[in-house]
């Protein structure tokens, strides 16, 4: 397709119309969408914010672009009604009858309004409609609202097929010929998002940690931009660094030939990943402003991690037994901030953990994913962060895989006890080292912050695991006890 052809269908649509047809079948498809934030309560109805074809849907297969803001019931803590909550991006495939190879992505068939008696699905399971957004991003397109950018410098092929990525949580990606993989950011907040304002710095810096963006789209909407994907180069063969930690882990805990476990194979492995996140740090510290944390800001920051303890120990008893000792994390950090001790805070990824990072054929290990944790405000991920924060995510994410108990990948089972029980010691030994190499600084040389970090990550664990995934909870209750004991 062109880029005469992209800015041919561009014709105005039904907009009113066209969202009461859909509401009906999105109140039931989009709750049971992984990355749908609200789970829980009931979705009452949408509003549009906007909706533009890519493809007109007169024609044998239709493609709409809409952003809408879903409404739900409060929770109890906001207070009773209902309100306007988040956007989402939705690309919805139109066709007369869905072909068989489809059936997994429908959304439903259409009763009434302008797209009467047609089928409606998930477009990103169609490679024709993934074509278009590929090819608008190629040329440059405006679509209404829509706006796609490229990095001229980079060569976009516009014969590349693509391939949906299934196994993605809070957002979608496409695999276009093991070229370039395009990430579809779908709960969509107005602002600059670090998911592509930090790899674009990165880029500028020549870190190489980090694949550069080569193009991007976004929509303007009442003065403000809002990021809706971004295509970076595709980094063939990688493996990420959980599939690979629970695969050397299963290695290390067959008995060799002599009765003893196997050798530490991954230890090389976290001593590189802690060089690739210095590099990452260093280089944004180099880019972007640095700040100081002093008693005031550090007061605060001890008040949140208090907080989501308590809020943590409501909702899951088996916590209650340690909140002492864990607030014993929290007051020794706001006692060193009162004797004046300072922080440097700076950018960060804001939510590293072995998942986030690719090792590469070559040996070369990259971070992805600089959107930050998706339930913060996007103010609240962009504020500059003591490094420490990422490491004690990558140093938590290490005892995850270590109480993996190795099976098949992506399925394992969870205990109190890991397997090898000093790996994740050593991992986390090799990473700090790896990252002193490049820093300069020692991570562990700041006991007291490092300890309030993992231990607030370790809680937020606790919440999600008991909410989600309960039989994973022993993991991090595992290091609950551990922090709760810790002088």
């Amino acid at each position: 397709m062109s880029e005469a052809a992209i800015h041919s269908v561009t014709a105005p649509v039904a907009r009113p119309e066209l969202l009461a047809s859909l509401d009906p079948l999105l109140r039931e498809w989009l709750p049971r969408q992984r990355w749908f934030a609200g789970k829980g309560r009931p979705v009452t109805g949408f509003s549009l914010v906007t909706a533009n074809e890519l493809l007109p849907s007169t024609a044998q297969l239709g493609l709409l672009h809409l952003l809408v803001r879903a409404h739900q019931p409060l929770t109890p803590a906001q207070g009773s009604g209902t309100q306007p909550g988040d956007c989402y991006q939705l690309l919805i495939g139109v066709r007369e009858a869905l072909p068989p190879h489809l059936a997994p992505a429908l959304i439903g068939h259409v009763e009434e309004g302008p797209l009467a008696g047609h089928t409606v699905y998930e477009a990103l399971h169609d490679p024709r409609p993934a074509d278009v957004l590929l090819e608008a991003l190629r040329t440059r397109a405006r679509v209404g609202e829509l706006r796609f950018e490229r990095d001229r410098r980079q060569e976009i092929r516009g014969d590349l097929i693509p391939r949906l990525i299934t196994a993605e949580q809070s957002n979608s990606s496409l695999v276009f010929g093991d070229t370039f993989i395009l990430k579809l950011l779908r709960r969509i907040v107005p602002g600059v998002n670090p998911d592509l304002e930090l790899p674009l710095t990165l880029a500028r810096e020549g870190c190489p940690r980090v694949p550069a963006p080569t193009a991007w789209m976004a929509a303007d909407l009442d003065e403000e931009t809002y990021v809706l994907g971004v295509l970076q180069p595709y980094v063939q063969g990688a493996v990420d660094g959980w599939e690979l930690a629970l695969s050397e882990l299963a290695k290390e805990s067959e008995p060799a030939e002599d009765g003893c476990r196997g050798g530490e194979g991954f230890t090389g492995e976290a001593r590189a990943l802690g060089r690739a996140t210095a590099e990452v740090h260093t280089a944004l510290a180099r880019a972007l402003p640095t700040v100081t944390l002093g008693h005031v800001q550090m007061e605060r920051l001890v008040d949140g991690m208090t907080e989501r303890l308590a809020a943590a120990a409501q909702a899951v008893p088996a916590l209650r037994p340690y909140a002492a000792g864990l607030r014993t994390a929290f007051a020794a950090l706001a006692d060193l901030a009162s004797e004046g001790q300072t922080w440097t805070a700076q950018r960060i990824h804001g939510d590293l953990h072995l998942g986030q990072c690719l090792r590469a054929p070559s040996g070369e290990w990259s971070l992805i994913d600089f959107e930050g944790e998706p339930s913060k405000p996007l103010a609240e991920r962009r504020m500059p962060q003591p490094p420490l924060r990422d490491i004690a995510g990558m140093l938590r994410s290490f005892d995850y895989a270590a109480h993996a108990v190795p099976g098949a990948l992506g399925s394992a089972r969870t205990g109190a006890v890991p397997p090898v029980p000093d790996w994740a010691d050593i991992c986390r030994a090799a990473y700090c080292a790896g990252y002193t190499e490049v820093a300069g600084r020692d991570p562990r040389a700041d006991p007291v912050l490092l300890r309030a970090y993992e231990t607030d990550k370790a809680i937020y664990e606790v919440l999600y695991e008991a909410r989600h995934r309960p039989d994973w909870l022993p993991v991090p209750m595992a290091a609950i006890r551990r922090l709760a004991a810790s002088p």
